[in-house]
């Protein structure tokens, strides 16, 4: 089944927020090979004006994935995983995400392109704090390989 052009425009969410805990930033930082003393001492992180231990910059990926998981098991969509390569992530931060965030995603289809036998999904998470303010802006592109 091809993926549905028609889906474009869909929205999913605001999700249950996101708790980030100093646990997986130092977990994230580790995985990702980002070795600041901001992401693994709160002394540090302090010292450089952050409240707690600061993320790495692409840590928004983890928030923005559960996100766009919606998009993937929405039938409507036509989506299947199976055939899914991940081809893009851009990032776009209004503040730091820090240790003590709770951070709710909204996803957003923005785009569906087919050629050759390809569908790219373009997904747009906003992330926001409890609050209801802007936290960054995840833009994702999987290419879904089509029936032949």
């Amino acid at each position: 089944m091809p993926v549905n052009p028609d889906a474009v425009g869909r929205e999913y969410g605001p999700f249950e927020p996101y708790e980030v805990t100093r646990v997986k930033i130092r977990e994230f930082a580790d995985a990702v090979d980002a070795r600041s003393g901001a992401h693994y001492d709160v002394a540090v992180a302090r010292a450089e004006g952050y409240a707690d231990l600061v993320a790495p910059s692409t840590f928004a990926v983890i928030i923005a994935q559960k996100a766009e998981f919606h998009v993937v098991v929405d039938p409507e969509v036509g989506v299947d995983f199976s055939r899914v390569v991940h081809a893009e992530e851009r990032f776009t931060h209004v503040r730091p995400i820090v240790a003590g965030d709770e951070i709710s995603a909204t996803i957003h289809i923005d785009g569906i392109k087919q050629r050759a036998g390809i569908a790219m999904v373009t997904t747009r998470a906003e992330l926001a704090d409890s609050d209801g303010a802007p936290v960054a802006t995840v833009i994702s592109t999987l290419a879904v390989r089509e029936d032949a």
